[in-house]
């Protein structure tokens, strides 16, 4: 490795580092407001302990996955540049608070959430949800449908698997 793959290594250590304190600043804000019953309170205080932090960061970073239209957000929308203006150019996925509820009835596993990548190397995803479904390794392309019901595609799984159904595990 040479001295510029040393010092670019460094720096990778450093934002890595510096992401988590971006995380831990946005969680410790909703915290404070945990059990209160007031979503909106807690979901803000997050929304501006880390708009607060990534704006110190040496990034020149563009919100693609953020707050949203559809939370009428002021702040960590999307589009939204972020960071020093100083830096490398990253595109950033978020989510200051994810479970509001949860963290207004004080409830567990509420998080606070961050991604970056280089720029224009995350997916733009307008404000929308989305039907996911996700296996382990080792299956053939089509063995699993989102169209279809759980019950016909753990199914589908152990036939493929060879075992069955009883011995698929999902979560």
């Amino acid at each position: 490795m040479n001295i510029a793959q040393n010092i670019v290594a460094g720096l990778d250590r450093i934002l890595t580092m510096e992401l988590v304190r971006v995380t831990e600043r946005a969680a410790v804000a909703a915290a404070r407001l945990r059990g209160r019953g007031d979503e909106k309170a807690a979901d803000q205080a997050a929304v501006d302990a880390m708009r607060e932090e990534l704006n110190r960061l040496a990034i020149n970073g563009t919100v693609v996955i953020g707050e949203g239209e559809r939370d009428e957000a002021p702040m960590l929308y999307i589009g939204e540049e972020v960071g020093s203006g100083k830096g490398p150019a990253v595109d950033i996925a978020l989510d200051p608070l994810e479970g509001t509820t949860i963290c207004a009835k004080n409830l567990p596993n509420a998080l606070a959430v961050i991604a970056i990548a280089e720029k224009g190397s995350l997916l733009f995803a307008p404000d929308v949800y989305m039907d996911k479904i996700a296996i382990g390794p080792g299956y053939a392309d089509g063995v699993i449908d989102i169209d279809a019901s759980p019950a016909e595609n753990i199914a589908s799984l152990a036939r493929a698997k060879g075992v069955a159904v009883s011995e698929i595990t999902a979560c």
